[in-house]
């Protein structure tokens, strides 16, 4: 039997998102396959491991400044990733 562990439905969105990740000072773009109200999927060839801190700039009508961090990893697919704090207007 399948438990949804989700506190928010997923939506299908295929939205552009800057990733800046810890330790780095260079940008890193990519897509988003899947958004709720606390987290998303990105899609990468190579993702970042688990814990890894992240902060996205997400573009919908306005852009969201999200810090989040790696919740999952699928080599060669792309990372689950958790929201923990927006702006409260977000």
């Amino acid at each position: 039997m399948f438990v949804e562990r989700r506190h928010h439905p997923r939506f299908k969105l295929n939205l552009p998102v800057e990733v800046h990740a810890e330790g780095s000072d260079t940008p890193i773009h990519f897509a988003t396959s899947d958004l709720s109200l606390d987290g998303c999927y990105i899609e990468s060839m190579y993702p970042f491991p688990v814990g890894t801190s992240l902060e996205l700039k997400l573009e919908l009508s306005d852009t969201l400044l999200i810090d989040a961090k790696v919740v999952t990893a699928d080599p060669q697919f792309g990372n689950g990733i958790q929201f923990l704090r927006m702006l409260p207007e977000d």
